[in-house]
């Protein structure tokens, strides 16, 4: 089938057309041509911008476009106004973020979704969850029910962005006492990259629509069997060392960000690691093992260079360790 994907040279994009190549898709991408430009040079790529520049997507026709870059309602309702007569179906990648709140466990699809007081804003730092419930009912207001919405939690793997899994898989390989926050039997939820893009194209070529939640994995899963999977897989792995989270609230650790994957549970958000996935399962989505991911992260990360954009400084996580220690 003939495939267009809004965006496809960074994360999840990238995946996505390894994916729907290796199932012998006709891929184009629609890119700024700014973010690795050669990453596909056998696939048609359209340059332009979704704010204000989608004159290269004023031709041609799809099966079925995909929509991983969509983040403001006022673009994504102009995309998907400019390719309905010439695309059958539309899939929008959106975010478990959408929910209004977190506060039960097992949230499902119907789950009430967040609002904004002015529906026209396009801070996306203050609002992301709720511009993405908008961006969803852009596509839907267009495509009626030829609209696919795929809700993934964290998405993790090689070539992540945003190191909070690759955080953890490089720090317990460095050795040493690894400062973990909170409880071992705190839930965590996540998917890797290439299970979600997988799912997606499978998705996006069948008559499947509606809306979905995709993370996983499969079943529940705490921090301490992320840990003990890490530990497991990683060579010269370092020790845990599980620090209380009103410690770590008195020394003012930065939650998601300085410690990823770490939702204080003071906090009250039962059900922010614990999304109701039964209809993505139902419909085919599928996840390998837990220790492939961080085996393949790692295998990533090794060769990269730099410092992370999420994590805790190294000298900062050892007076910490110290200081609990002699607490």
């Amino acid at each position: 089938m003939k495939i267009l994907i809004l965006g496809g040279t960074k994360f999840l994009g990238r995946h996505l057309v390894d994916a729907a190549l290796a199932d012998g898709h006709d891929v184009t991408l629609f890119t700024r041509g700014k973010t690795n430009p050669g990453l596909f040079p056998g696939v048609e790529q359209l340059h332009g911008d979704r704010d204000g520049n989608l004159e290269a997507l004023a031709n041609g026709t799809w099966d079925v476009v995909i929509d991983t870059s969509g983040y403001v309602p006022r673009v994504v309702r102009a995309s998907a106004e400019l390719l309905k007569p010439r695309t059958k179906k539309y899939v929008f990648i959106s975010s478990i973020s959408v929910y209004a709140d977190f506060d039960v466990e097992d949230i499902d699809e119907n789950y009430p979704v967040g609002q904004v007081d002015d529906p026209t804003t396009e801070d996306v730092q203050a609002f992301y969850g709720p511009l993405k419930a908008l961006c969803e009912q852009a596509v839907q207001d267009v495509y009626g029910d030829q609209a696919l919405i795929i809700r993934p939690g964290l998405i993790v793997g090689p070539n992540d962005p945003t190191d909070r899994f690759t955080y953890w898989v490089r720090r317990f390989g460095q050795g040493g006492d690894v400062l973990v926050p909170g409880r071992p039997q705190r839930l965590q939820q996540f998917i890797d990259v290439r299970d979600l893009a997988e799912w997606t194209v499978r998705a996006a070529v069948s008559p499947l629509t509606g809306v979905f939640n995709a993370t996983g994995p499969a079943e529940r899963f705490t921090m301490g069997e992320l840990v003990q999977e890490i530990q497991a897989t990683v060579p010269g792995a370092g020790k845990p060392v599980w620090v209380g989270e009103e410690f770590l609230a008195q020394h003012e650790v930065a939650e998601w960000s300085e410690m990823p994957l770490w939702i204080a549970e003071s906090h009250g958000w039962p059900g922010f690691e614990a999304a109701n996935i039964d209809r993505a399962k139902q419909a085919g989505l599928t996840f390998r093992p837990v220790a492939e991911t961080v085996r393949d992260t790692w295998a990533w990360d090794k060769d990269r260079a730099g410092a992370m954009v999420a994590g805790m400084d190294a000298k900062r996580e050892a007076d910490l360790l110290k200081e609990w220690a002699q607490r």
